[in-house]
């Protein structure tokens, strides 16, 4: 089961920190973090790798993104 992160229309810093409390929730599995800016969408990325995540996947949806993460 996926979790899914919904930062759509939150400025930076906030999608990172929703992403990072997520991680720390469910810390293995599948996060999905939606969000509708390309600085939103980099920040989130590095901030989810350097916590160990694998980028699995980056699909433009309306007018964001959807990223994928996974971690075993």
């Amino acid at each position: 089961m996926s979790s899914i992160v919904d930062a759509k229309g939150l400025s930076c810093p906030q999608p990172v920190i929703l992403t990072l409390n997520e991680i720390k929730k469910v810390q293995k599995g599948e996060i999905i973090v939606l969000v509708d800016t390309v600085t939103s969408r980099e920040n989130v990325s590095r901030a989810a790798i350097a916590q160990g995540w694998t980028l699995k996947n980056v699909e433009p949806e309306g007018e964001g993104f959807r990223i994928s993460f996974t971690k075993d």
